[in-house]
Order: structure tokens, then sequence, then C-alpha cells
């Protein structure tokens, strides 16, 4: 199993290496391991509700899961109310995992969340369902569904 020092040591090299405005970046399978070893931390999933309700989630433990849209659904605006619900759960050194469906909106909640204070805010490479193949199809090529990770289905 990797490390934790090891985990932050390759976000933060991530970060180093994309100047990235906040504290870096993992895979899905560092950040599953980074969870387990890691009782405090918080796997932040930004999809939408409906996204949950029809694609599905991660499966976490229940006291490291929060889902806090970005976007508001149906609305399509983001959510006014996003940093509170962050405050609401997480301090500002709490380890934040943040989690959507290819990893855009996730490195800008998780600059975000820096900007406001929150000193490990790391965004979840590839997403939970990735990006696109060939066909237009997701869970194909890349994100925690594709890598094998555990998850529950809509």
């Amino acid at each position: 199993m990797t490390t934790v020092d090891h985990l932050l040591a390759t976000a933060a090299q991530r970060a180093a290496d994309d100047a990235l405005p906040y504290a870096g970046a993992l895979t899905p399978a560092e950040t599953f391991a980074f969870l387990e070893q890691v009782p405090e931390a918080r796997l932040i999933d930004l999809r939408t509700r409906a996204e949950l309700d029809w694609v599905g989630r991660p499966l976490v433990a229940a006291s490291q899961y929060a889902h806090i849209e970005w976007i508001d659904y149906p609305a399509g605006a983001r959510n006014p109310h996003f940093l509170a619900a962050l405050r609401d759960i997480a301090a500002a050194h709490t380890p934040m995992l943040l989690l959507c469906r290819s990893a855009a909106r996730s490195k800008a909640a998780a600059a975000l969340a820096a900007q406001e204070g929150f000193t490990a805010a790391f965004d979840v490479l590839e997403g939970f369902e990735g990006g696109k193949d060939a066909q237009g199809h997701r869970k194909s090529v890349a994100g925690w569904c594709y890598r094998g990770l555990p998850w529950i289905g809509a």
C-alpha cells in the first residue's frame, strides 16, 4: 500500500508541475488509498443530484462522503451555497478530495476552496466516469468506475 506521505508528495508534485492553485491532484486509485488511510479526509462529490441518481456514486465510508453540487440542477448555475456547505463539513485544514464526472468541475472547485483558505483541497483526476471514448461513451477510458474502484450504481 502506498503511504499517505507518498500520496501527498505525489499530489504536491503534480501541483508544482502544473502550477495548480490548490494542494494537488490524485488519481482515483490514489484517492481511494488516501481515504482508506486518513479517516478525517472527505470525498466531496460535486456532481448534480441527477447524476448521482442516474449514474451512481463512489462507495466509501459514509463519514468520509459528502455531496455538494457545484452546479445547481436543473438551473445550470453555479451553486451559490457551495462554500457555506463546504465550511459546514470541513475545517480549513481537512483533506478534501473533490470529485466530479470528468475532472473539470473539481479543478474549479479546488481552486475556489484554496482561494477561500482551504489548505488541503485536492482534485480527483479523471473524475467518476472519465472522459468520452471514440463513440462518445464514458466509463470506458478513465475515471473511478473504469479503474474498478467500488461504487454504487443508480
